[in-house]
């Protein structure tokens, strides 16, 4: 054990307060393009979309939303944590708090001035890279913003996790999460107040402004210790021996209905309430359903953080809020389809009940040494997100599977129309299953010293 003299209780609360608002700006720039889908994919794809029916729309705007989010994004949060999570081991976790936050600061700026180039203008030579237009600069910049994302959670928890007593690190690690969760609900009252680009715009001078924050955040002194010695983010560490890989693939599958709740439930809340017989009238709006959500994340997020400390155990926090969000699916499928204000009260309360993420992270960063718990924390959460791409997926793969399953009947229109929601459906079961037989495959972890390593 290391025994350098610990940081003072102010350089402590600092770091926490400084961890909050970057995954609160995180979380912000995170669901900006969710808020925004229909919004700026409808000026970005206005030529198309003149040319396609009114009835189809929908259905574009879902497609490029799909590929867009939970697939260029997510993806780029997927490489994001592999790089910046080893970055975190190697460097310290301090440079990936100024590495992520600069570069998707940059991405959403950039992101607002987004257009269709003329080729003999002065931005005439993007054509050479295939980027002369504004949905190919689109797809770009959100890969990018998504590997910058990746970053901030991670190496935040980390360093709060490993800097504060061990007592009080579910504590901080809550706070940390439940002020980020916000992140979500402001960025829908901006997304409502201003234009897109302005919301993308507000959100990359956000990311920067806090960069100024940083400059007084300490490091952690046990990557200060182990980073004389030993090996620091080898990323193999985590694939072996496979008793490790098992407990590393437990921790990413325990929080997988989160991000399926959030990207495919919320998200496109407008097909699935439409699926679910809600009339034209009363079509929920993705955006104040993922406020709704979100605002049940937070309350969530603090109260299993609150209950694992009360309970001393992060595995039975973890399981009580998987009952919850078994109980929140039915709730949404079931009551729901009433009125878009009962749509909008089940988005709430999935949200609360997927409200385990604060745990989930703070479980990541408990489960490794210190040689690995960047490379770790940094990963699990955005293997978790890019799970919402997987778990998409297999929400199609069901309305495919659904739509070509033999009856003995034509179906009817009503029966097609049921269709996605009852793959929706399905898709949560398995997942669900998946996540709760995950959690049997982690120690528990409340109090454990951190200061260990990897061998």
């Amino acid at each position: 054990m290391h025994t350098e003299e610990s940081p003072s209780r102010s350089k402590v609360r600092w770091v926490v307060v400084v961890a909050a608002l970057g995954y609160f700006v995180d979380i912000f720039d995170l669901l900006l393009f969710a808020l925004l889908r229909k919004k700026s994919l409808t000026d970005v794809l206005a030529s198309q979309l003149a040319a396609t029916p009114q009835a189809e729309h929908d259905l574009v705007l879902k497609d490029w939303g799909l590929w867009l989010d939970n697939t260029l994004q997510m993806t780029g949060l997927m490489v994001g944590g592999i790089l910046w999570g080893v970055l975190g081991d190697r460097l310290g976790r301090i440079t990936v708090l100024f590495g992520s936050i600069l570069t998707y600061s940059v991405a959403n700026l950039l992101n607002a001035v987004i257009t269709d180039v003329e080729v003999n203008s002065m931005f005439g030579f993007l054509h050479s890279f295939g980027l002369g237009s504004a949905i190919r600069q689109y797809e770009v910049l959100r890969f990018l913003a998504g590997i910058g994302l990746a970053g901030e959670l991670g190496a935040g928890i980390t360093l709060v996790a490993e800097i504060t007593r061990r007592e009080g690190r579910g504590t901080a690690t809550t706070i940390v999460a439940t002020v980020g969760i916000l992140g979500a609900v402001v960025a829908y009252f901006v997304t409502k107040a201003f234009s897109w680009r302005e919301a993308f715009a507000i959100g990359g001078a956000l990311g920067l402004a806090l960069l100024v924050l940083r400059i007084r955040v300490v490091e952690s002194g046990m990557w200060n210790h182990i980073r004389k010695h030993g090996h620091r983010g080898a990323i193999w560490m985590l694939l072996w021996p496979p008793r490790r890989l098992v407990r590393y693939l437990c921790v990413v599958f325990i929080a997988v209905p989160i991000w399926f709740a959030v990207g495919t439930l919320v998200k496109y809340g407008d097909v699935i309430g439409a699926s679910l017989g809600l009339p034209a009238a009363e079509k929920p709006d993705p955006g104040q359903a993922i406020m709704w959500c979100y605002v049940g994340l937070a309350i969530g997020d603090l109260s299993s953080g609150l209950l694992s400390q009360w309970l001393r155990s992060r595995r039975k926090s973890v399981f009580i809020f998987q009952c919850i969000t078994v109980a929140a699916i039915c709730a949404y499928f079931l009551v729901g389809p009433r009125s878009q204000a009962w749509f909008y009260a089940s988005c709430g309360v999935l949200g609360l009940g997927c409200g385990y993420w604060a745990v989930f992270a703070t479980t990541a960063a408990e489960q490794f040494g210190t040689n690995v718990r960047a490379t770790a924390a940094t990963t699990a959460p955005n293997l978790v997100r890019w799970s919402a791409a997987a778990s998409a997926g297999l929400w199609v793969m069901m309305e495919r599977w659904l739509m070509e399953w033999p009856t003995q009947t034509p179906r009817s229109a009503e029966a097609i129309a049921a269709i996605p929601w009852q793959a929706a459906a399905l898709t949560g079961a398995i997942v669900m299953v998946i996540s709760m037989l995950a959690l049997l495959g982690l120690r528990e972890t409340y109090g454990v010293d951190l200061d260990f390593e990897e061998v």
